[in-house]
């Protein structure tokens, strides 16, 4: 009788497990990498990230004191619903642009095949580059907070158990965005007015909780907005949110980034059909 020659890859539940081990310690040590260079990038270039402080600030001045100059008592009592408001489209512009922004960047210096060569694939490795990002942006957009806070002196509720979350699933749509406008940007290449167009969209959305229709809420950062109104201004807590409420803001944040994620797919794989994928 003549032994079966078998694969020892297939066979050896140790090398297996080895195998498996590897690919996790693989999406470890990209989640890692991303993240060191991103913060790598925010020490090497310190001007530019204050600049870009700087530069929240400078339109917030503007919005404040001219306001004031204009509107007078009527600015001065709606006041942190504005510094609530304006903190949350700093957020949400950091996380938007996260990613659109990026794949426009490597777009340009032809280094977006690298993307789509890696083992992880392109989606995975530009969705943990955008996350990097939002995190950066949280730490600025903390700063720009406490420098309204300051300049404004307004007081608000900041429970970083309530606040964290809830602004977290409010920019996780606009996350979703970033992505399908990262698609469409591998896919036409310059689209850059219409996608920083749509930044601006961002204001009226952050805004629509005010005019009380109830389908709004189904819109990327509108019921993200009314909550975390409720919860700097008014300190709810975020046990204290009712149950719907919560819901409807997690639904909002995995659709939009499912949506999103679905968008950036088959765009990608049509620029690569068409053979456009390097293309600039």
């Amino acid at each position: 009788m003549t032994a079966r020659r078998s694969d020892p890859v297939a066979t050896d539940p140790g090398e297996a497990g080895d195998a498996t081990d590897r690919r996790r310690a693989g999406y470890r040590q990209l989640a890692k990498a991303v993240l060191y260079r991103e913060y790598l990038i925010f020490v090497r270039y310190p001007a530019n990230a204050i600049g870009g402080i700087v530069v929240s600030l400078f339109f917030f001045g503007l919005l404040f004191y001219g306001g004031r100059m204009l509107a007078g008592r009527a600015l001065t009592d709606s006041i942190e619903g504005i510094v609530v408001g304006y903190f949350l489209w700093t957020l949400s512009v950091g996380a938007y642009s996260a990613i659109s922004n990026d794949i426009g960047s490597e777009v340009q210096w032809g280094t977006l095949e690298r993307h789509v060569m890696t083992p992880f694939g392109f989606a995975p490795v530009a969705f943990l580059k955008g996350v990097a990002k939002v995190i950066r942006t949280f730490v600025t957009s903390a700063v720009i907070l406490a420098v309204m806070l300051v300049l404004t002196g307004t007081t608000l509720e900041l429970n970083v158990l309530t606040v964290v979350p809830v602004a977290v699933l409010s920019i996780a749509s606009v996350l979703g965005l970033g992505f399908a406008a990262g698609g469409i940007t591998v896919l036409y290449k310059r689209v850059g007015n219409w996608l920083n167009l749509l930044q601006f969209g961002f204001i009226v959305l952050i805004s629509a909780p005010a005019f009380d229709l109830g389908w709004t809420k189904y819109l990327p950062l509108a019921q993200g907005s009314a909550l975390l109104q409720r919860a700097m201004i008014d300190g709810t807590r975020l046990w204290e949110f009712p149950a719907a409420d919560l819901a409807v803001l997690g639904g909002v944040a995995v659709g939009y980034v499912a949506l999103g994620y679905l968008v950036f797919e088959y765009a990608t794989r049509r620029a690569r059909r068409l053979g456009v994928l390097g293309d600039y």
